[in-house]
């Protein structure tokens, strides 16, 4: 007999960075129905106190919501891929603060995108994948010591953003998940947080694989998903207003029916989609109210095609 698989609907912090209180957007989600929030990193976030993260997750708490997830804004966790001095180090310390602040909120998920190949060094591709690959899975041991139940990575656009095609995706989820298995005892789980407006277009502006194929290609690592919208290209990201429903392609009722139709593939029984937008233009006083309204608008769309 299939599985059950429950959907349900969270966001990430993003459109509030340096705009909004984490207590305002807990007050808008709360109203809204919306009980998980992902959240997303900040230049000054590995910085910051263990009492800061203590105090987030109490004021989440007390409008009802979890923080079940932390994950990258800003790329930050890409330095396998560069062969420079101090970049893989960087990255380590970062990381591991990224899982301990996740123990400290809570989270059922921490984690990024796996960094970028520089442009002018494509050849360096294979050898930072198998730096990264040895890295995250030192990661899995140190997310088991703090407490952290998984660690997530996802999927991008590009081929200089790995993992990027369908044999890429299940390459590495084959890869991490038995080791995981090997070493059940000591390390975390590791799964996919899948964007599902991200799809690969090739350098002559040919959609080679659509993001519908490669997130049927993640589905059995699959753990979270972000949802978002997005044009042709996969250029523009934004969200699920009324007018942004207009001129996206991301129908989140077959990405809903995609997901559940193959239920039994997924490592999970609940699958959270947190909406990922970065909100109207930062600073502007003609913009920065507008979040409001998007972010109302958004959910309530999604609750109503996403969530069961």
């Amino acid at each position: 007999m299939p599985k059950h698989l429950t959907l349900q609907l969270g966001v990430k912090t993003d459109p509030v960075e340096y705009r909004f209180s984490y207590e305002w957007l807990f007050r808008v989600m709360a109203e809204e129905g919306v009980r998980h929030a992902q959240l997303g990193s900040f230049f000054e976030m590995t910085l910051l106190p263990d009492e800061f993260f203590v105090h987030l997750r109490k004021q989440a708490e007390q409008y009802g919501i979890r923080i079940s997830s932390v994950f990258t804004t800003h790329r930050e966790l890409g330095g396998c891929f560069r062969s420079e001095p101090g970049w893989e180090d960087v990255t380590r310390r970062t990381f591991r603060r990224f899982l301990e602040v996740g123990a400290l909120v809570g989270a059922d998920t921490v984690g990024g995108n796996a960094g970028a190949v520089l442009r002018d060094q494509m050849h360096t591709k294979d050898e930072g994948t198998k730096r990264y690959l040895r890295f995250i899975k030192e990661m899995l041991f140190y997310a088991h010591r703090c407490g952290v139940p998984c660690v997530t990575i996802e999927p991008m656009s590009c081929l200089a953003e790995p993992p990027t095609l369908p044999e890429e995706i299940r390459a590495w989820g084959e890869e991490l998940t038995a080791h995981h298995a090997a070493h059940a005892a000591h390390t975390a789980a590791f799964g996919y947080c899948v964007d599902v407006a991200h799809g690969y277009i090739d350098q002559h502006g040919d959609t080679v694989w659509d993001h519908m194929q490669l997130l049927h290609a993640a589905l059995p690592y699959t753990r979270a998903l972000h949802l978002k919208n997005t044009d042709q290209r996969y250029e523009a990201t934004f969200g699920f207003t009324e007018e942004e429903r207009e001129r996206g392609i991301i129908q989140v009722s077959a990405v809903r029916e995609l997901v559940l139709t193959h239920a039994d593939q997924l490592p999970v029984d609940t699958l959270v989609g947190y909406l990922e937008i970065s909100g109207p233009k930062l600073g502007r006083d003609y913009s920065d109210y507008q979040l409001e309204r998007q972010l109302r608008e958004s959910f309530r769309y999604l609750k109503g095609v996403w969530d069961t």
